[in-house]
């Protein structure tokens, strides 16, 4: 499969994320009136009882260790929306320095990740998934420090839920978060 990633970059650039459809495979381009943000601030709040376990060093991180394994984690649900295509995308996009993952690992066992796209300082969360308990929250509270250390303005979580919220993830209207995005391409930042 060819692979336009001129045409998928400039998609996200717009605000737009791709998805198959769970019942076709077919893809789209979705895009919502309002993004779900993971705080890059102060607002962002790791929650009480995570907090020991996060510092405790039972988890490890890693960065593009395992990047086929976060994506097939990823989509490892009974109705998924990462089509075989959708993580031929993902892949071209980790071989041209844009799609990465963020790992948590237990010696040698992955333990959960987190997948995204950087573009500029925006930091575009895909998908996360866990195969210890845990391990994606971990990840999650590492993955902000990460971005805040490299200069990242904006996580994009997408879509919200419950399980975001309780890390302080809030909405951002569709023309704030453009406007947002829109700076932070031009900002350069290194997610590596």
């Amino acid at each position: 499969m060819q692979v336009d990633l001129a045409t998928i970059l400039s998609g996200y650039a717009q605000g737009y994320f791709l998805m198959a459809d769970e019942e076709t495979g077919s893809l789209a381009w979705y895009g919502t009136g309002r993004h779900a943000v993971i705080p890059l601030d102060e607002r962002f709040h790791c929650p009480r009882s995570l907090r020991p376990l996060v510092r405790s060093g039972r988890f490890q991180v890693r960065l593009n260790c395992a990047f086929e394994q976060v994506v097939e984690g990823c989509a490892a649900r009974p109705q998924t929306w990462i089509s075989p295509e959708l993580k031929q995308i993902y892949a071209a996009l980790h071989r041209s320095g844009f799609a990465h993952s963020f790992e948590t690992w237990q010696g040698e066992t992955l333990a959960g990740g987190i997948l995204g796209i950087a573009l500029g300082a925006a930091f575009i969360g895909e998908s996360m998934f866990y195969r210890i308990p845990n391990g994606s929250k971990v990840a999650l509270v590492k993955l902000v420090e990460h971005l805040r250390e490299r200069g990242f303005r904006l996580f994009d979580a997408q879509l919200m839920n419950p399980h975001l919220a309780r890390f302080g993830a809030f909405l951002m209207d569709g023309q704030e978060y453009l406007k947002l995005l829109q700076q932070c391409l031009g900002i350069p930042c290194r997610f590596n």
